[in-house]
């Protein structure tokens, strides 16, 4: 198969996992060709992505997300208002992401959860296999834990659910645990962990590490940081107001977003605190790191992934960077965490039975004549 990738380039997770499926799909003696990653002003494409794909690299700008003025909870009108005013752009932005579809002959698209990668397969219906990627589908099986009292919030992000997968032909979603099939196009996979989280040793150290893609957070840490100056810290922030390896104080230190420094980190630090990303959360749990969740507030699949995190044992939820919590749940017991690896190193046998595999109902009619003449040509 060739194919293009589609990614979200909110935060890095998307894009890890988007590094992790190119590797298996290489292997397996498929090309990724192209990779379209949606980003905004505030973000850029991280060097560990550009350095490690294979695939050519084209930028867009995708809706995305606006904080308030502290740079912690996302504002849902600001959110709102300013992506609307930028619908001539994202217009012009879709033509770019069908013109890649043409020029590569891609036969497969995968979409990683960014909304015109939606809206491209709502409007141009590429001639091509249509999947979609994202922990965030788990929302649509029964098993998926909703946090409740929020009933807009949940509404918008099963609508995001829909836009993001609008005409896909299969919606993969990523699991921390393996569930029963129930719905025809949805399909639980394992998580998509890079090779050097798999391979690397992992010791207890002296330190916390943090990861906070908004700097407010990061302030909220530095000021916890002020009432326990013996307790060492290295975070993670996507602030470029500081230079890397900013330590305002002793025994603290922040860096710029670095995967090499990160898994060397991640793997030898004594616990975890991180917003509720899905995919840090695996990495962490997978390298056996007690782990604190402070979703992102106003971020409602957040609040549902420190859910869905917690119950399979991953780590516990707080409202905010408060790391005395953080070392109560070090000081207990951890839960044992090999039925987690298992599923992991699973993933590369049953994801590629889904991006591979041939479904009759999952095409049109006119794809499902062009796939027969295929099979009897090559039985012939």
């Amino acid at each position: 198969m060739r194919i293009v990738f589609i990614i979200q380039g909110e935060g890095r997770g998307h894009m890890t996992q988007a590094l992790a499926l190119e590797e298996i799909l290489l292997k397996a003696g498929h090309e990724v060709s192209d990779v379209v990653i949606g980003t905004c002003n505030r973000r850029n494409i991280p060097t560990f992505f550009s350095r490690k794909t294979k695939a050519q690299i084209h930028k867009i700008e995708s809706p995305n997300f606006y904080f308030d003025k502290n740079h912690k909870s996302i504002n849902l009108k600001s959110t709102f208002s300013k992506n609307v005013l930028k619908i001539p752009r994202f217009l012009t932005e879709l033509k770019t992401i069908h013109q890649v579809v043409q020029e590569s002959r891609a036969d497969t698209v995968i979409n990683f959860y960014d909304v015109l990668g939606g809206f491209y397969f709502l409007l141009y219906r590429p001639k091509v296999r249509r999947i979609c990627l994202a922990h965030q589908y788990l929302a649509s099986h029964s098993q998926f834990p909703f946090e409740e009292g929020f009933p807009l919030q949940k509404f918008l992000f099963k609508f995001n659910n829909r836009i993001t997968s609008c005409f896909a032909h299969k919606r993969l979603a990523l699991s921390f645990q393996s569930l029963p099939h129930e719905k025809k196009k949805l399909y639980v996979i394992p998580p998509l962990i890079r090779k050097e989280i798999l391979k690397v040793k992992q010791t207890k150290g002296d330190y916390i590490l943090a990861y906070v893609v908004n700097k407010g957070y990061g302030y909220d840490i530095l000021k916890w940081h002020e009432k326990n100056p013996k307790v060492k810290i290295n975070c993670f922030w996507d602030n470029y107001d500081k230079a890397d390896e900013w330590s305002p104080r002793e025994n603290i230190t922040f860096h710029h977003i670095n995967d090499a420094k990160f898994i060397d980190l991640l793997a030898n630090c004594m616990g975890y605190v991180s917003t509720a990303g899905f995919e840090s959360i695996c990495e962490a749990m997978f390298l056996e790191k007690p782990v604190m969740m402070v979703p992102v507030k106003g971020q409602y699949e957040q609040l549902c992934n420190a859910l869905d995190a917690q119950k399979v044992g991953a780590g516990i939820i707080a409202k905010e960077f408060n790391l005395d919590e953080l070392f109560t749940h070090i000081s207990s017991q951890p839960k044992k965490t090999q039925e987690f690896k298992n599923w992991v190193r699973s993933n590369q046998e049953l994801i590629l039975k889904e991006i591979e595999g041939f479904d009759p109902y999952l095409v049109n009619e006119d794809q499902f004549v062009l796939k027969a003449e295929e099979l009897t040509l090559n039985n012939r």
